[in-house]
């Protein structure tokens, strides 16, 4: 007796537990169905708000002069909001533009020559010497004259003679500065003193250049973030002064999975909702080509259609209820676009 009751406990059991299962499966064939024919008129992504920004630095070093923002004031592009000491920048320039005009005027009279005054001060010296040999050579010939009656002594005939052979030295030499004076400077001294110039030049400019970097200037529209350095402090070239966040060029960070991606193409026109009940116009901008959060192997369905894609939607006229990391909730619509 008791042995039918346990046979009949058991074949109940068994009944119940295939009716499960076969529930079971029918609840997931359908789920898996419903899945694969779900409808994607509406997608809904989770995301938050990235706005740019620059870390400004002056590309020189120096002491901090002054400081014109503050934390959350705006600023326009062109905008002066920092500088430097500027005492060692223009005594840097002013020596380089000294050194500029004394090269300058180097090469100017090396391209202009000899002056003609020069070379008729050396015509008049060359005369000088040829009348200095004349007399040598009168005064020699009397001391040989003399020498050979025997009324001079020969000391006084080789006096005679070492003054002649002086003063024909003096002329050849003298002529050689006329021809050199006639001639004007060389080409290669011309062209040594056009490159200094030019080096000079150079390094007139790179002065110009850190004069100016000496102000630190705003290179877009935007709010001060941070405020980093005071007025006294001595920074050096690179170190972030302020950070500035743009107020162009908004968009959102947002994930689409791996079952959505197919439906999501550059262009779209987005909507974007803040928690406050914002609503900004965008389009989608950028498509990772790369899965993130990806399982180290891929083995179930589930997983994987877990992967996920990083998208870019660039907001339309942002304006201050936008701010950096806020959340926000993208929606796209992708059969509405691929019907207009």
């Amino acid at each position: 007796m008791q042995a039918m009751k346990r046979i009949i406990v058991a074949a109940s059991v068994l009944f119940v537990l295939v009716g499960s299962a076969g529930l079971g499966w029918k609840y997931l064939g359908w789920k898996y169905e419903s899945d694969s024919h779900e409808d994607y008129d509406r997608l809904e992504l989770l995301g938050n708000v990235d706005v740019r920004q620059v870390n400004l630095a002056f590309k020189v070093p120096g002491r901090i002069a002054a400081l014109t923002q503050e934390e959350g004031d705006a600023v326009e592009a062109g905008q002066v909001v920092a500088s430097l000491e500027r005492g060692d920048f223009d005594d840097e320039t002013l020596l380089a533009r000294s050194r500029v005009e004394r090269q300058a005027a180097a090469l100017a009279a090396l391209e202009t020559g000899t002056r003609p005054e020069e070379i008729a001060q050396v015509r008049a010296l060359v005369a000088q010497r040829q009348a200095a040999l004349r007399l040598a050579q009168a005064t020699l010939d009397r001391q040989q004259e003399l020498a050979a009656r025997n009324a001079a002594s020969h000391q006084i005939h080789d006096e005679a003679q070492a003054r002649l052979d002086e003063a024909r030295a003096q002329l050849r030499a003298t002529r050689k500065t006329l021809e050199l004076a006639e001639a004007g400077p060389r080409r290669e001294d011309i062209d040594q003193a056009r490159a200094q110039l030019s080096a000079d030049l150079a390094a007139l400019s790179l002065a110009q250049r850190r004069l100016a970097d000496a102000t630190l200037i705003a290179p877009n529209d935007g709010v001060i973030l941070t405020r980093v350095r005071e007025p006294g402090s001595i920074v050096a070239p690179g170190e972030t002064i302020y950070t500035l966040t743009l107020t162009s060029s908004v968009w959102v960070r947002t994930y689409v999975s791996e079952p959505e991606l197919g439906h999501v193409r550059p262009g779209m026109p987005a909507e974007i909702r803040t928690d406050s009940g914002g609503v900004y116009r965008g389009q989608v901008g950028f498509i990772s080509p790369r899965a993130e959060f990806t399982p180290k192997t891929v083995e179930t369905r589930e997983l994987r259609t877990s992967l996920v894609y990083r998208l870019r939607v660039i907001v339309e006229d942002p304006d201050d209820g936008l701010r950096q990391g806020m959340p926000v909730t993208v929606i796209l619509q992708p059969n509405q676009e691929a019907e207009s």
